[in-house]
């Protein structure tokens, strides 16, 4: 890579004028290049897989001249180039000396247009085929992005693009999807049980991101991440369908996520057998999303992302089946859905990358109850940033006095909505147990209080909750060894039933974290009065 730039270095030097002068390239089959003595063709363009030789098909005559002589030689080999230079003069009855000075500034001049070939290739192939928005396009997305309300606006519009509830989840994941701008990208893992539409949330989501924004993997080699070309990764969304898929390519995507590259040394054997150490480095950042129904096999990857659970209740279940109602008997207003698909995804394509200051970010602390604090921090006000950044057309851009460098400004209201959207999640990471665990502890607690009962057995809850019994095994020896409900056993029929401990336990967290939050909020609120007021 290196001798390449410095050989398209090299021929930049030469003025356009002086490349016009002698060697013209306009026709791609037939290379033009005149001396004062000679004229010379080269017929069939020029190869550039082969960089170890320059193997053309020249046509020479004099100039001015009826003889031509043509012929097939590799301009890196000095035998052939010295026999054929006496040909040349034997047959043109041209001398040596000016025949050797041609061939020697037209391998001068070929070896450089290969280069500038090769480079061109390489733009061609990094370059994205992204979208130009005409006119209208952009006036509209900015507009758009201008609106009161934003977030409840571009809310409404994932749903007219066919996300079907998932209110919250739904644009949680947009905006982390939209973090791939920025140089602190978020990422989250969709969970839930299978069949209930987790693949299908992420997918429609990432429906409302441009094509060329985002890399869909079903199944990758464990090595395969290591021989992406180095940036085209960069600022990507990297969607994994399923992650027992993609297991082999956690560790690489834990470290593109954590340190934003990753490099890989390998041994390389180049086409004279000489055996090289050479480093496959790809550069981040990027955003990783996936899904998964095991969320405790993927803790690692888990730690480093937003986790979404998907809604399982009865509801969305209602909601899904009149959507597909719809679809089949084609009362679907799908150009409506269309629509709202493509003004989201030119809404991420006027997006500009930014720097985002919180000058509230002091004020800011977690609940004690959060679990892994340090990245959970980070995580939280890296996504009050994300709001910011999508913000970014309602905000007045202001500059570093020192270095000059364009950035705007978090808001209240912008730590208010995020505050709102990310309890949930807070929540989950505050938990002891699973996710799938909670909600069928939180079904439990809604079937006792329904019956007035504080206690159950397996058999009932199996019978009116339609648990497996292998399931609902599990799940109540994970709530034994938490503390979540205790056995108890009948003396007279020797039996044992359950009863959970503290029935207000999750409610209770909530409100801790509720809590911490509005005196998070206050604080900010009476700093911000006496900054004013200053």
């Amino acid at each position: 890579m290196l001798f390449l730039e410095l050989k398209y270095t090299f021929a930049s030097n030469k003025t356009i004028l002086e490349l016009m002068n002698n060697f013209n390239t306009s026709n791609p089959n037939n290379y033009e290049y005149q001396t004062k003595h000679l004229e010379i063709h080269v017929l069939g363009g020029l190869k550039v897989n082969k960089l170890e030789s320059l193997r053309v098909t020249l046509s020479l005559q004099k100039v001015k001249g009826t003889n031509i002589l043509r012929h097939s030689i590799d301009l890196y080999n000095d035998n052939q180039v010295e026999k054929f230079v006496r040909r040349i003069a034997e047959r043109l009855e041209i001398g040596t000396s000016i025949t050797r000075k041609a061939l020697q500034e037209l391998t001068h001049e070929l070896e450089n247009y290969r280069f500038l070939l090769l480079n061109k290739e390489a733009e061609a192939q990094a370059a994205p085929a992204s979208k130009q928005l005409n006119a209208s396009e952009e006036k509209e997305a900015i507009a758009f992005l201008k609106k009161g309300k934003l977030l409840t606006l571009t809310n409404e519009y994932i749903g007219k693009s066919g996300v079907i509830g998932e209110h919250n989840n739904r644009l949680l994941m947009y905006l982390i999807f939209t973090s791939r701008k920025t140089n602190n990208p978020l990422h989250c893992i969709s969970l839930g049980s299978s069949g209930v539409g987790k693949t299908h949330l992420q997918s429609k989501v990432a429906e409302l991101i441009p094509e060329e924004d985002k890399v869909e993997i079903t199944v990758l080699s464990a090595n395969a991440f290591y021989y992406f070309n180095r940036t085209e990764l960069q600022h990507k969304l990297i969607l994994i369908e399923d992650l027992d898929g993609a297991e082999s390519v956690l560790y690489p995507l834990r470290e593109l996520q954590s340190k934003k590259r990753i490099t890989k040394t390998v041994v390389h054997k180049d086409a004279k057998g000489t055996t090289k150490t050479i480093h496959l480095t790809v550069e981040g950042p990027v955003c990783v999303a996936g899904c998964t129904t095991q969320e405790s096999i993927y803790e690692d990857n888990s730690n480093r992302s937003f986790l979404l659970y998907i809604d399982e209740s009865e509801e969305q279940d209602q909601r899904i089946m009149n959507y597909q109602r719809l679809i089949s008997a084609g009362k679907l207003n799908e150009a409506e859905q269309l629509k709202a698909v493509e003004l989201l995804k030119n809404v991420q394509r006027v997006l500009k990358p930014i720097r985002v200051i919180n000058p509230f970010a002091m004020h800011l602390e977690l609940p004690k109850s959060v679990f892994k604090p340090r990245r959970t921090n980070s995580h939280y006000l890296q996504f009050i940033e994300a709001i910011t950044f999508y913000k970014q057309y309602q905000r007045t851009k202001q500059y570093d006095k020192e270095t000059g460098e364009e950035y705007i400004e978090t808001t209240i209201e912008d730590i208010e909505e995020a505050n709102e959207l990310i309890t949930e999640v807070l929540l989950r990471k505050s938990d002891t147990i699973t996710g799938a665990c909670r909600d069928y502890l939180e079904k439990l607690k809604k079937y006792l209080k329904e019956n007035k009962q504080t206690t159950f057995t397996n058999v009932e809850i199996r019978r009116n909750l339609r648990v497996k019994e292998s399931t609902l095994r599990g799940y109540n020896k994970q709530l034994l060894l938490e503390g979540y409900i205790r056995r108890l056993k009948n003396v007279k029929t020797k039996s044992y039933s359950f009863e959970i401990i503290n029935t207000a336990e999750y409610t209770d967290l909530k409100t801790a974290i509720n809590e911490a939050f509005n005196t998070c909020m206050t604080q900010i609120q009476v700093a911000n009065s006496q900054v004013t007021r200053e």
